[in-house]
């Protein structure tokens, strides 16, 4: 798959999550398979642009692979200026968020909020394309509810006004994270555009990659949700789109290995004591299987320096191991 003059190594993306994509995630997910990782998304508003938070948000220093920045906002001006800002940042392509669901980014009429004004999208989208020389690419869901699922005609749009690549989570804003995801509207938007689109929303296997690659048409997909405690899903995706044969899931020592990978990135990117604090939900995610009481994650959300952290998981893996 391309998105403008960037040819991805293949076509399965990491989506942007707020709080979770973070330059140590996406570098792990690359690592193990993803063709792309995109940012967290980053506000328009340049009020925010130095604080902690936001800073942390824009560090791309190292990053291997294509650096693609999401945005979001609902000003044009303010859209237009915080994707020059990322460019001179060293972002290599933009990302407009149209799909989060958060009330507290709805209710500012930003995320999937703005599928409910057509005009609004149009004037964004040619804001933002026209303000820089990279590809911009737009994330949405299928429409504002039941109702208004208007992603067609949002698609339609984000052609017109010179998108370089569509992401369609298959629910609407409704919907938030519940029920199934729907892809008749995700393989309607494939037949109504010629850009590429990319297919998101309950994509949990290699199978179902396939699945939804084949009804709905798309160029490529997207996982977010299904990659938490799990990066090495974008690996077993490839395989098995290239294959048709599974990989073998990872020994425990290498879940070990990843982990402690994960663990150490994120506390040498954040510090103490916020880096000890954001492992704590990553480490929680990868035992979701093997600690299945919740014994050691109770215990582990208890420790609050890194060093705790380390010796607590060693320990863990070790008694792992022994039984």
């Amino acid at each position: 798959m391309r998105i403008g003059s960037y040819q991805l190594e293949n076509n399965v993306i990491v989506a942007p999550m707020a709080g979770i994509t973070d330059r140590p995630f996406r570098q792990l997910c690359r690592r193990l398979g993803a063709g792309l990782a995109v940012s967290e998304m980053l506000s328009s508003n340049p009020k925010v642009w130095k604080t902690e938070k936001s800073m942390n948000r824009m560090d791309h220093s190292g990053e291997s692979g294509i650096r693609a920045v999401q945005i979001a906002g609902a000003d044009p001006e303010l859209m237009a200026q915080a994707a020059q800002f990322n460019v001179a940042n060293g972002a290599q392509i933009i990302d407009i968020n149209m799909g989060c669901p958060a009330k507290k980014v709805n209710k500012k009429l930003a995320g999937s909020a703005l599928l409910q004004f057509p005009e609004l999208v149009e004037e964004i989208i040619d804001a933002v394309v026209n303000a820089v020389d990279i590809p911009v690419t737009l994330k949405i869901r299928t429409g504002w509810d039941q109702d208004n699922r208007n992603g067609v005609e949002i698609a339609r749009i984000a052609e017109r006004y010179g998108i370089a690549s569509l992401a369609v989570h298959g629910r609407t804003r409704a919907c938030m994270y519940k029920g199934d995801a729907e892809y008749a509207t995700i393989r309607d938007i494939k037949r109504s555009v010629s850009i590429p689109v990319v297919a998101n929303g309950d994509i949990t296997s290699p199978e179902k990659a396939k699945q939804v690659l084949d009804y709905t048409g798309a160029d490529a997909i997207m996982i977010g949700r299904a990659a938490q405690g799990r990066p090495w899903i974008f690996r077993e995706i490839d395989h098995y789109l290239r294959t048709g044969e599974h990989m073998q899931p990872p020994a425990i020592a290498e879940v070990r290995s990843i982990l402690m990978e994960h663990l150490t990135n994120l506390h040498m990117f954040y510090g103490e004591p916020m880096g000890a604090r954001i492992a704590r939900k990553h480490v929680s995610w990868y035992l979701q299987t093997h600690d299945s009481d919740g014994q050691f994650r109770r215990v582990f959300n208890a420790l609050d320096n890194s060093e705790e952290q380390v010796v607590a998981l060693e320990q863990y893996f070790k008694t792992l191991a022994a039984n």
